[in-house]
């Protein structure tokens, strides 16, 4: 059904991406906020080498604090003088409480849909930005959030780590763990499924070599692209890295290869060295999504 409303795509800022996708697809950002020692920033005022530079001349790790529900209302309120609707994206709820202080600050207002993308970083902003397509196509806000829904499932988030100190230091990973990964310089690649990081396959070597295997194992695994969309998004990794699997994914066939660095709240989880490949598997034999 189509309709004549204005619809606010929006988020947080653990959707990763540039500002000129933003601007792009109209997606407004509600932004986290990263503790260093005993300044705080707002998620985007940081940048992720800052972040890094912060833990390794400290040994302390960053801590990140999800939007409240006052800083959502305000958000909502103001959205609300421009649009008739707001169409909102959280990070997986399983990963913080944000999602959930959104749907308190959004009751009793029928005109708000939060969605539980039950992912992060530019996962979310797959999801994201086939809203703000369907928004411009003239699709009502309550038929966008069903349709978004019906895609969470395929939403294939996953990543490499290039070491576990971040994982070790924040209490993700035992002692034990950390000591055989790093003496056998394993590179753990984590699925986010179910809502939740875990940990899948153990690439050995070095960094460069482990991702792309990654890639290569992540196109095999999940063979069903939507060919529309493809995110590799990163913290830090060499530019001849990211250019090989950017030619990977476009002779895939993917039409559209984004390039994003993770921001504040991802690399204060998962440090230096970590790269994804993010991408909708719920294509057809052409690579096309006809839901």
């Amino acid at each position: 059904m189509e309709v004549n409303m204005k619809i606010a795509i929006s988020a947080e800022s653990t959707i990763d991406l540039t500002n000129e996708l933003l601007e792009k697809y109209d997606i407004k950002v509600v932004p986290f906020s990263v503790t260093l020692g005993d300044k705080t920033y707002l998620d985007g005022q940081i940048t992720s080498s800052e972040i890094i530079k912060y833990v390794e001349e400290t040994n302390i790790l960053p801590k990140t604090s999800a939007v409240n529900v006052y800083q959502f209302e305000n958000h909502f309120e103001t959205l609300l003088k421009d649009y008739d609707a707001i169409i909102h994206f959280s990070l997986s709820s399983e990963m913080s409480s944000a999602y959930n202080n959104a749907v308190t600050a959004s009751e009793g207002k029928d005109n708000i849909f939060v969605v539980d993308t039950r992912v992060l970083s530019t996962g979310i902003a797959l999801l994201a930005i086939y809203a703000s397509k369907l928004a411009k196509q003239g699709v009502e806000p309550k038929e966008i959030y069903e349709r978004v829904q019906k895609r969470i499932p395929n939403d294939q988030t996953s990543f490499v780590l290039s070491r576990l100190d971040y994982l070790y230091k924040g209490g993700r990973c035992s002692g034990l763990k950390f000591l055989a990964a790093t003496l056998l310089k394993i590179r753990p690649q984590i699925v986010v499924e179910n809502g939740s990081m875990s940990p899948r396959k153990k690439y050995l070597g070095k960094f460069s070599k482990a991702i792309m295997k990654y890639v290569e194992d992540t196109l095999e695994t999940h063979n069903t692209p939507d060919l529309e969309e493809v995110f590799i998004t990163y913290t830090t990794a060499s530019p001849e890295d990211v250019l090989t699997i950017r030619n990977i994914l476009l002779e895939r066939g993917f039409k559209n290869v984004n390039i994003t660095l993770a921001g504040g709240t991802v690399t204060s989880h998962c440090g230096e060295n970590c790269l994804g490949i993010l991408y909708l598997n719920d294509g057809d034999e052409n690579g096309e999504y006809k839901g």
